[in-house]
């Protein structure tokens, strides 16, 4: 696990959404104990994680977590609420304003939640994202449920385009957040 947590770390330290969100000081070492605490005690316990690992055995390379119908993980989020507004410092007002901003546009049905997803940015570019996705993506239509997302950089939109996702918000999130995107994919929709 914990080279799951350095590749998150790695693929969130400048994201626009999370630069927004963490403070600033020890922003790195905030990211990383977000990223485990996320990994623990959301996606594992209540979700699934998939993993791509490098050929040599060097570690996660890309790592995708998701929340699923089959269990609800509103408790998850109750519980690591305190600490993700502890980890969030003098942003904490911001991480708030930006779940309040988002909440309305989240599916109300059963859906797949691609809670977070990073890919080493050494490697990046080459197809890892689209694979440590596709087992994800894959079990959602199988289950007949749509898989939904949210992003702050216009490369991802087009990234999750080509895997059969659509835009359904555009959110300009207060505090002088970034732009961020809700897209869903429906069943079928490869």
């Amino acid at each position: 696990m914990p080279s799951s947590v350095r590749t998150l770390t790695r693929a969130f330290a400048d994201y626009p959404f999370t630069r927004h969100i963490v403070a600033a000081d020890d922003h790195e070492d905030r990211i990383r104990r977000f990223q485990s605490l996320f990994l623990e005690r959301v996606g594992m316990a209540y979700g699934r994680v998939w993993v791509t690992e490098e050929a040599g055995g060097e570690g996660a390379v890309a790592v995708a977590v998701w929340t699923t119908p089959e269990r609800d993980p509103g408790p998850a989020f109750a519980e690591v609420a305190p600490a993700a507004a502890e980890l969030a410092g003098d942003r904490a007002a911001a991480f708030e304003s930006a779940e309040r901003a988002l909440e309305p546009h989240r599916p109300q049905g059963p859906a797949w939640f691609l809670a977070t997803v990073g890919v080493d940015p050494a490697h990046q570019g080459r197809g890892i994202g689209a694979a440590v996705l596709s087992p994800g993506l894959e079990a959602a239509e199988r289950a007949g449920h749509p898989a939904y997302l949210e992003t702050s950089t216009e490369r991802n939109v087009r990234f999750y385009q080509r895997l059969g996702f659509r835009v359904t918000a555009d959110v300009r999130l207060p505090d002088d957040g970034p732009r961020t995107w809700c897209m869903r994919r429906d069943p079928n929709a490869s």
